[in-house]
């Protein structure tokens, strides 16, 4: 049996009281929370390269062992609800999670205001297509491929 999500959940329910099925579907598709993201010690802010964790898959842009991701890399940060009360500021500002924790609106590009999976790449919102496998990129350079996108 299948579990049913219920009608606009993001609006109405808690994250904290999500189901499963709700909690994956909030997932905008974006990829950004797939990207290194490196701590600016001067400036206390984290920042994005365009370099992938080795297990996102550029022209889907999701995980590519989404279910044992957290055994394969140790530190795949999973986001749950605690995470998000912890150290949401590292998600980029329109992810889905985050704006909901902020208490905000989804975007109108989201799947579950817009009815399809494919607006947050035509909007320009994902990284679909956009990045570098961190096998690619010895760790000592991973500076160099700093994004002023996300």
């Amino acid at each position: 049996m299948t579990k049913k999500m219920r009608s606009k959940f993001w609006e109405t329910i808690p994250l904290g009281e999500l189901s499963p099925i709700e909690w994956e579907a909030l997932c905008d598709g974006c990829g950004k929370c797939c990207l290194i993201k490196l701590e600016d010690e001067t400036e206390s802010k984290v920042v994005y390269t365009t370099i992938a964790c080795r297990l996102f898959d550029d022209t889907t842009c999701k995980c590519g062992n989404y279910n044992i991701r957290k055994k394969l890399v140790s530190d795949c940060v999973i986001i749950t609800n605690d995470s998000l009360r912890h150290s949401s500021s590292w998600m980029p500002s329109t992810c889905a999670y985050r704006l909901i924790h902020e208490g905000k609106k989804l975007k109108k590009w989201h799947h579950l205001i817009s009815g399809s999976y494919e607006t947050v790449h035509n909007s320009g919102v994902s990284v679909r297509n956009s990045t570098i496998s961190e096998f690619d990129i010895p760790e000592e350079n991973w500076e160099e491929y700093i994004s002023d996108e996300c």
